[in-house]
């Protein structure tokens, strides 16, 4: 365990002890705080595990939370040259997982988490006892015009400059997924700004930019996975003013997973910033529903 605190971070914001995973390419943080099942956070771009802090801190006290910083991302190392595309992320994540045995897994996931998370999940399906999701997808992009013009853009002189140099995602983008921007304080907007100082630590924003169309093949393959995670309880929190991933993109996910409880909250992409408290209520009840289930998850888990 390493407690030290960068000087930006206010720890009454995020007040957690700060815990750290050695993997090959560079140390990924993440924190580790309560007891009891287990809730993992998946954050995308650019946001970190900071984008969670007020769930740790309700949640905590019922369950035990686990939040990580992707490398590249956070308080994590920001190594040089690593790829950092979704499939590493995931790849990362699941080590973390088989590192700590999470078990009965309830997997939060958001933005490039959904393909992070959702990927590490397949490897071992047993461990994860259900699913929320806010806004994401798992599906190919690269017939997506959308998605084509921005990477377009992202493998341009201008997208690396944008990227690199302004670093354009958490100073610009990040304040576009707000519907109100009041709740994106400036000292909130902070914690987004200062993970990603300069070019050198920023590699990791343009990398995702570009696996958006890149991954693409990939995030099919885990598409038609998914059956596996079928018969686990889903919560969709979709904010439904969200310029980026649309409820277009929440049309597909209601209509593979229609046994999906689903909730919008008339917000932006950011939910967990936006509508805190009503999301944090609706996945407390979805973690006592289904008692018979939990069970059964249980008892399948302790044989694994």
């Amino acid at each position: 365990m390493n407690t030290s605190a960068p000087q930006w971070l206010d720890t009454n914001l995020y007040p957690f002890e700060h815990q750290y995973f050695d993997l090959p390419e560079g140390r990924m943080h993440y924190v580790d705080e309560g007891e009891g099942d287990v809730i993992l956070f998946v954050h995308g771009t650019p946001t970190w595990s900071f984008l969670y802090r007020d769930f740790i801190k309700t949640l905590s006290k019922t369950h035990r939370c686990v939040a990580v910083d992707h490398l590249g991302f956070g308080l994590s190392d920001k190594p040089v040259g690593y790829p950092g595309r979704p499939q590493d992320h995931a790849k990362n994540l699941f080590e973390l997982i088989r590192h700590l045995d999470l078990r009965n897994i309830t997997l939060v996931v958001h933005d490039f988490g959904g393909p992070i998370g959702l990927g590490a999940a397949l490897v071992q399906p047993n461990r994860i006892g259900r699913i929320v999701m806010f806004n994401t997808w798992l599906w190919e992009t690269a017939s997506n015009p959308a998605v084509k013009k921005i990477d377009k853009i992202a493998n341009s002189m201008l997208g690396r400059f944008l990227y690199l140099r302004l670093n354009f995602s958490p100073k610009v983008l990040l304040k576009k997924g707000f519907v109100d921007k009041k709740k994106l304080t400036n000292e909130v907007h902070q914690h987004y700004l200062k993970p990603f100082p300069n070019k050198g630590s920023r590699q990791s924003l343009l990398r995702l930019a570009e696996a958006l169309y890149g991954s693409s093949d990939w995030y099919q393959t885990q598409w038609e996975k998914l059956r596996v995670l079928d018969d686990k309880p889903w919560l969709i929190l979709w904010g439904a003013q969200d310029e980026f991933i649309t409820t277009d993109y929440l049309k597909v996910w209601t209509e593979r997973l229609p046994q999906a409880e689903v909730k919008t909250f008339d917000c932006g992409h950011f939910v967990q910033e936006e509508q805190t408290t009503e999301a944090i209520k609706s996945i407390q009840s979805f973690l006592v529903s289904d008692p018979v289930f939990r069970s059964e998850i249980t008892q399948n888990n302790s044989a694994v």
